[in-house]
């Protein structure tokens, strides 16, 4: 079984790219807190695509709390330099955003954004 959820905030800002006329991924950088005496973050590159990604890009910046539900995917490239690259990240089945929308009280602010937890 490979499944993820993570709770954190974003150590990037989101950064969007069109690959086809229908095909949109949103990467960015989770800071999740660890649970130990030494405290401290692991940070875990998420990939969203398509609508979640397009939500991502308008409604996150760095800072922004979220919780992230997807799987983890193993990937490798040769870069510039003709190196070879590999990476792991998750790819975000759901993004749901924690943090309240710019300009609006914490302490009143219900998370109105149904349409960012698209599957």
């Amino acid at each position: 079984m490979n499944t993820v959820s993570l709770i954190g905030n974003l150590a990037t800002d989101v950064d969007l790219k069109q690959l086809s006329a229908e095909k949109r991924v949103a990467s960015f950088v989770l800071a999740v807190d660890r649970q130990s005496k030494d405290g401290g973050a692991d940070f875990v590159r998420i990939a969203a695509w398509d609508k979640q990604a397009e939500l991502c890009e308008r409604y996150l910046s760095k800072g922004k709390r979220v919780a992230v539900d997807g799987r983890l995917r193993s990937r490798s490239w040769e870069d510039a330099d003709g190196k070879r690259r590999t990476a792991i990240e998750v790819v975000a089945n759901r993004v749901q955003f924690l943090s309240p929308p710019d300009g609006r009280e914490a302490a009143t602010a219900e998370v109105p954004f149904e349409e960012a937890a698209v599957s």
